[in-house]
Parts: structure tokens; sequence; C-alpha cells
């Protein structure tokens, strides 16, 4: 669903769970976001994360949000996957 571009920041926008099913240092993960865009990521509890709104959201700016989720182990070497996350942000003001 598109997020108002009123919504405060620190406004959930979606929660992820990373997992992998090694064990020791190869099963521990962590994950990052890459790109340019008014969202941040927070770590909770138990491999889960939330993307949240960092800063305001301007429609007329950017009508999307484009991110990508970096997820990686801890092994020797370290494998990685990504996925991209886009968020459409809506106009309140729109006549």
């Amino acid at each position: 669903s598109p997020v108002p571009e009123d919504a405060p920041t620190g406004t959930v926008v979606a929660l992820l769970k990373v997992r992998d099913r090694d064990s020791g240092e190869n099963g521990q993960v962590s994950c990052e976001l890459s790109g340019e865009a008014a969202l941040s990521m927070v770590a909770s509890s138990g491999g889960s994360y939330k993307v949240v709104t960092a800063s305001a959201l301007d429609r007329e700016q950017a009508s999307e949000q484009r991110v990508t989720v970096v997820a990686r182990d801890r092994g020797r070497p370290s494998l990685w996957s990504s996925r991209e996350v886009v968020l459409e942000v809506s106009d309140v003001n729109d006549n």
C-alpha cells in the first residue's frame, strides 16, 4: 500500500525476517539498506527488521522510494543476498 507523504518520521513501512539455516557464524545474518532514500532499517529481535521512514516524504520530489536490502552472513567467505524494496508515496494535498 502507498504511504502518505505526510507520514511521520519513524513510520514502519515494511517488516522483514532474515534467517540462515547454517550454524555458528555462518548462521548469523545482518541486514542493511543501500540506496538514496528517506528510509532506514531498525533491527528487532530474532532476525527481524523494520524499514521505517527516516525523514519527510515529498511526492512532488519522488513518487517512490527505492532501496536495496542486503543480507550477509558472518561466514568466511561471507555469503549475501539482496532484494529491492519499492515504496510508493501518495499525495495528501492533490486537488
